[in-house]
């Protein structure tokens, strides 16, 4: 009787279409936050900024980067960096609350997974020795503070050491090769030319590397 229940719902499943069933977030999985290209960001934020200078061809601008860490009892946290918390862990409600949009819609999230993640614990531990530490407005290498990409960049790493993402060289202008206002006021203040061109990370970039897979998780 219980084969047949079994074979009956498989041939419902397949009627109706047999829609994927969602998967459950990990630990070491990353979520890239996204905002359509459309939207109307604040045009002096950091997000409309970093938006500018490596938006995508695909309609949507990634314009952050979060670990998510899965506990014993089934509780999800968020390590990410950002420039009001810094390097912060807190629960994933949080997370979502801290993207809301103006117009109180959330943005789009995105989740990927590591093809071999036979190393995202370790990577979640190593992401959790920067907590405290503050966002890294210099966006430089190596200095004690830390951007999104740069923390997710510095954690995950291969057996030798060496990072499992890539870096390249920074841009921080837009589509039209001009320097957006947020970014030359931002250095100015600091005392610190724009780096262009020093090797980095940013979310665009990493959602697209090919050691990592998108899942299908409703968060």
């Amino acid at each position: 009787m219980k084969k047949l229940l079994i074979a009956a719902s498989c041939a419902l499943a397949l009627f109706a279409g047999c829609a994927p069933v969602a998967e459950r977030l990990q630990t070491g999985d990353l979520i890239f936050v996204g905002i359509p290209a459309d939207y109307d960001l604040d045009a002096d934020s950091m997000d409309s900024a970093i938006a500018d200078a490596t938006g995508g061809e695909t309609g949507l601008n990634r314009i952050h980067t979060a670990i998510a860490e899965v506990d014993a009892d089934g509780q999800v946290w968020i390590i990410d960096a950002t420039i009001k918390y810094g390097v912060d862990r807190h629960p994933l409600d949080t997370f979502l609350r801290q993207f809301t949009l103006r117009d109180g819609s959330l943005p789009t999230f995105e989740v990927k997974r590591l093809r071999d993640d036979s190393r995202a614990e370790e990577s979640v531990r190593n992401a959790k020795q920067y907590l405290g530490l503050p966002y890294d407005v210099h966006f430089l290498p190596e200095n004690g503070a830390y951007y999104c990409t740069e923390l997710v960049y510095d954690s995950y790493l291969q057996e030798d050491g060496t990072p499992i993402f890539s870096a390249a060289p920074m841009n921080f202008k837009n589509a039209d090769g001009e320097m957006p206002r947020y970014w030359e006021q931002l250095f100015a203040r600091i005392g610190q030319s724009v780096p262009q061109g020093v090797p980095g990370t940013n979310p665009q970039a990493m959602s697209e590397e090919p050691t990592l897979r998108s899942v299908d998780v409703a968060l």
